[in-house]
């Protein structure tokens, strides 16, 4: 390591490259922001601030009881908690979907079809598919966890 990149790790705390793709992101971000508010930023800027406060007020709390409520369910026990991870993601990605794609969804479809000219069609089905999915698949992630440790964990066979 050369002196000048040790000083500057020492004093930044993280190495030249990092800095200029940190630097990077900012700038883009800013491009973006910049972008973004060039038409009507006061109805933009009051969604920004409500989403944030809609998140921070109703959705932080949701979730930290749902979490409570999975734990409490899993019991103390090491084997029990091990599955929670198990349930989370798949209910995470359930509801990142939900949210992003939530008027299709619940059915208000007349601005997409005029908008797009596809059909709207079943888009509370498909999301349920997924989400049965998304479970059936996290499900068979654990169980297939389960033999590779019961298998790891088998004493040796000594002949």
């Amino acid at each position: 390591m050369t002196g000048f990149t040790h000083r500057f790790r020492r004093w930044y705390g993280e190495g030249p490259l990092q800095l200029l793709v940190l630097l990077g992101s900012f700038a883009l971000a800013g491009y973006a922001g910049v972008r973004l508010l060039d038409g009507d930023w006061l109805l933009i800027a009051v969604w920004f601030v409500g989403a944030a406060l809609v998140h921070d007020l109703l959705f932080v709390p949701a979730y930290a009881l749902a979490d409570r409520a999975l734990r409490a369910a899993a019991g103390g026990r090491r084997n029990r908690r091990e599955w929670i991870n198990f349930v989370r993601v798949p209910a995470f990605l359930s509801g990142l979907l939900l949210l992003v794609w939530f008027p299709l969804i619940a059915g208000q479809v007349e601005r997409y079809e005029s908008s797009t000219g596809l059909p709207a069609g079943d888009f509370l089905v498909r999301w349920l598919i997924v989400t049965a999915l998304l479970f059936a698949g996290s499900a068979l992630c654990r169980v297939l966890q389960t033999r590779r440790r019961a298998r790891n964990e088998r004493p040796p066979v000594v002949h």
